[in-house]
């Protein structure tokens, strides 16, 4: 059974919710606003987490960004009845493995949640190394990029895709393709966290000139190393 966090103060909503998620092999355990959930998170270990963006005492975006300080690696996914663009934006930004607007059907709930876990369980893996790219050291095993005193943590997914655009550096390298190899899919979802990351791997390369990411429209991704 997969261990799952849900944060939502909708009490109708979350035990329909339980109900379901138990059906499907989810061990549950509910908070009903962002600072009880921010409590259990702290003393459990969770494969997944639902979170709900509006809630008392502390904000859905708010309480990820907690969370991210705590564990990186949790996937999480937000339950909104917002449907602005900049919202959902805000989500990826954050880090969400996906968004889900209210009303939504619980069958297709469970199966994003399996789709996410299936993702995380099949993450690409970094063979443990230091590989140097220009100017900086590249630390597999630690996940974190070094360049003269400065490190510069990283999260799985991040050393994922930077291990992977190096191994084919100085090539283009289809959108679909990066994505199949990190995020186990291509679905729109993906493609705009993706997005997300690329921007913060093009600031973390920011101390080499010799270095940079290269996006031809309509094709794909060149990670770009001069000699």
């Amino acid at each position: 059974m997969k261990k799952l966090l849900l944060a939502e103060d909708d009490f109708d909503l979350s035990n329909v919710l339980i109900q379901y998620l138990q059906l499907h092999n989810f061990e549950v355990i509910c908070a009903e606003n962002g600072k009880k959930t921010l409590e259990l998170f702290q003393k459990n270990t969770f494969d997944i987490c639902i979170l709900d963006v509006m809630m008392p005492e502390m904000d859905g975006y708010t309480l990820a960004e907690e969370l991210l300080k705590i564990n990186p690696e949790t996937p999480f996914i937000f339950l909104t009845a917002k449907q602005l663009k900049e919202d959902k934006i805000k989500g990826l930004q954050l880090g969400a493995d996906d968004y889900i607007v209210k009303p939504f059907e619980v069958e297709e709930l469970i199966l994003r949640l399996n789709n996410i876990l299936k993702r995380s369980e099949s993450n690409l893996k970094v063979s443990f190394q230091e590989i140097t790219i220009g100017k900086y050291l590249f630390d597999t095993k630690r996940l974190c990029l070094k360049i003269d005193d400065k490190t510069q943590q990283l999260t799985e997914k991040e050393a994922s895709l930077i291990q992977f655009l190096y191994q084919h550096k100085n090539q283009i390298v289809k959108r679909e393709t990066i994505l199949k190899a990190v995020w186990k899919t291509d679905d729109y979802f993906s493609g705009r966290s993706m997005d997300v990351f690329i921007t913060k791997i093009r600031k973390y390369f920011n101390d080499d000139t010799n270095i940079s990411i290269e996006s031809t429209r309509f094709i794909g991704l060149e990670f770009k190393i001069k000699e």
